[in-house]
């Protein structure tokens, strides 16, 4: 993508000192000229010449690092600074030897690139980059370790040149910027790539994306617009686009370079494709750039990357208070606990409030790196992690968004290519979320394991989804789905059953759920469910409705009425103590009576059952009126019992 987008923050970088020849002092001045209009691939040609020449400066290596750098070329980037550190490491800032150690994490030499940051630290570089190493040396292990895992493919509608900075438009759409395909467009220096454009595409259910065309009415020019965010209704959107004041381009002229600063407008929908209206936010400035807009799910912020005064960095995260009306409150800097000296870019919020973010400040592995943190109803940020390999890889990773409830979304990376940032491609992320459920079955008074315990994975409905049997040690596990309501229950002979229902997490894990049994007295005599180890026959709160699960249960019984015609049985249902006693008694009925007609629908003589509804007079727990209780401990009271009568 073109990188004066992407890298808004660059350095601005010292005059040569001069040599010995008066013609390299030509060609440095004017390979210097180049490199402050930012044209770089011009002014890159030029550097080379002078080191093949045998001309070789600590300002030289600088700058043709620098220029590989910022276009995230980190091969060509690494073998340059390792000649500066090498050769001129009293003149090297602890800057180049931080941006040395990222260039080689890039290439996955980790050792190189850790002596680097050990370095970094011994030359007196600091912020959150020393903190992040210091606290967890071992970053690498525990990145990967605690890495979400995600599928990634590219997706069709990318070019030969740079595609970038997705954007949910809609439940149906995306809108990317591209520098391919564009019509009308000028070649820009500092890449030789076309200007980029805004670019909508349609977006069906598994996330592939078609028909890509360009964004239509007053946005795109012939200068560069991209990373756009919509409001919910999809009538208004805010985009990043070069700055102009007055129908020209805003130049910062405030130092020895002239520099084209990126800003942020707001545009309104007028038709099915039609963008107008377009209004430049007042916060932007042709001193500093602001770019890559975000909204709060409640749009009540909008959140950016900037360098403008009171940045931490090279680029911090900021947001701003929508207040209506084209109005806006003060920016405000999220602080040291997101942003560091490097740089922090392109923000996103997911409908759960999490913050994605892509910085090169941090210990990740390589590159840009793709980072979560959840923020409170203030927006305060929580504990940040690195989504880890494969989100992130050794090369620039960055633009990601995701819509955490079906787990699909995209991210930017040019990890496919060695060319930089013209590499830049839009890639389909699906979370591949599954979770360990597991845990002991103990005897709740002893705390012994109990081996041979049969444990039952449930779903939502009640309907069985696996089954296993506890170890010698009590232990047990399955493996279900992220996101997903499970009944986990363990019995036993000899115990009374134990359910658990859980809600699995959004990520990747192991969910820990004990089963203490409480042990039961022998079977009495008439007690046909005892005697066929029937387990009691639950009913759901305030239902009378048989579970599919009793079935399994009921034809227990079925069968046992079959085999041995002479037996008559006595339904007993019970409820638990919630509701008043004159409100359980008639439950309780309905429930003997759905379990008698449910044997009776299957075939078994009516004559041969009773059934009577008990209410909560004969609880099998402490769970009376008053007393607190879990679900799954009113649970045990809401069942049917069957007695022999003959």
């Amino acid at each position: 993508m073109n990188t004066i987008v992407r890298n808004i923050f660059i350095f601005a970088l010292v005059v040569f000192t001069a040599g010995n020849a008066f013609s390299q002092k030509r060609d440095i001045q004017r390979a210097n000229k180049e490199f402050d209009k930012f044209a770089y691939i011009d002014a890159r040609e030029i550097y080379l010449k002078v080191v093949e020449d045998g001309y070789v400066s600590a300002e030289i290596l600088k700058k043709l690092g620098d220029t590989y750098y910022f276009n995230s070329d980190y091969t060509n980037a690494a073998q340059w600074y390792d000649k500066l550190v090498k050769q001129f490491p009293d003149e090297t800032e602890p800057e180049y030897y931080y941006r040395a150690a990222q260039s080689l994490k890039s290439l996955g030499k980790y050792d190189e690139s850790d002596a680097l940051l050990n370095d970094y630290i011994a030359k007196g570089g600091n912020g959150l980059v020393i903190k992040t190493y210091e606290d967890d040396p071992n970053y690498l292990k525990s990145k990967v370790f605690k890495a979400r895992d995600f599928s990634l493919e590219k997706v069709g509608i990318n070019t030969a040149t740079s595609d970038f900075g997705p954007s949910f438009y809609g439940s149906d759409k995306i809108v990317y910027a591209s520098a391919g395909n564009t019509t009308g467009s000028k070649i820009v220096e500092w890449t030789q790539e076309p200007s980029l454009d805004l670019f909508i595409a349609d977006r069906a259910a598994n996330g592939e994306l078609s028909n890509s065309r360009s964004l239509g009415g007053d946005i795109n020019t012939v200068y560069n617009e991209s990373t756009a965010t919509f409001s919910k209704d999809g009538m208004t959107v805010y985009f990043t686009r070069n700055t102009f004041i007055d129908g020209k381009k805003g130049l910062d002229k405030s130092k020895k370079f002239k520099t084209l600063r990126l800003s942020l407008y707001k545009a309104t929908k007028t038709g099915e494709n039609t963008w107008t209206n377009i209004v430049e936010l007042p916060f932007n400035s042709k001193e500093y750039s602001v770019a890559h807009p975000a909204l709060s799910p409640d749009e009540k912020r909008l959140y950016f990357s900037s360098d403008m005064p009171g940045t931490l960095g090279m680029s911090d995260l900021w947001y701003v208070d929508i207040l209506g009306n084209d109005k806006y409150g003060t920016p405000v800097n999220l602080g040291p606990s997101i942003n560091t000296e490097a740089r922090e870019s392109f923000p996103f919020i997911s409908e759960n409030n999490n913050l994605y973010f892509s910085s090169d400040g941090r210990s990740g592995l390589g590159g840009y790196d793709i980072f979560v943190t959840p923020l409170d109803n203030d927006g305060k940020p929580g504990n940040i992690t690195n989504l880890g390999a494969p989100a992130n890889s050794s090369k620039d990773d960055f633009g990601f968004i995701i819509n955490e409830n079906d787990r699909i979304g995209y991210v930017t990376s040019n990890r496919g290519g060695d060319r930089g940032s013209i590499d830049d491609d839009i890639y389909l992320v699906k979370e591949i979320c599954s979770i360990t459920i597991q845990g002991k079955v103990f005897d709740k008074e002893t705390k012994d394991p109990i081996p041979g315990a049969q444990v039952s994975l449930l779903d939502e409905n009640n309907q069985l989804v696996s089954q296993t049997t506890a170890k010698n040690d009590g232990t047990y596990s399955f493996v279900g789905d992220c996101g997903t309501q499970y009944t986990v229950r363990g019995v036993k002979e000899g115990y009374n059953p134990y359910e658990k229902i859980i809600e699995t997490p959004m990520l990747t894990g192991v969910v820990d759920v004990p089963l203490p049994l409480e042990r039961i007295s022998p079977c009495p005599p008439n007690d046909l469910g005892c005697k066929l180890n029937l387990q009691p026959i639950y009913f759901d709160f305030d239902k009378s409705n048989i579970r599919p699960d009793a079935e399994i249960e009921l034809a227990k019984i079925l069968a046992a009425m079959r085999e041995y015609p002479e037996l008559i049985i006595h339904i007993e249902s019970h409820t638990d103590s919630r509701g008043s006693d004159s409100y359980n008694l008639p439950l309780s009925e309905r429930r003997a009576q759905s379990t008698l007609k449910w044997l009776v629908g299957k075939g078994i003589d009516a004559n041969r059952l009773t059934a009577k509804g008990y209410g909560e007079t004969q609880l099998v727990n402490e769970c009376s009126n008053g007393v607190p209780c879990t679900a799954e401990e009113h649970q045990l009271n809401r069942r049917s019992m069957f007695i022999i009568k003959n």
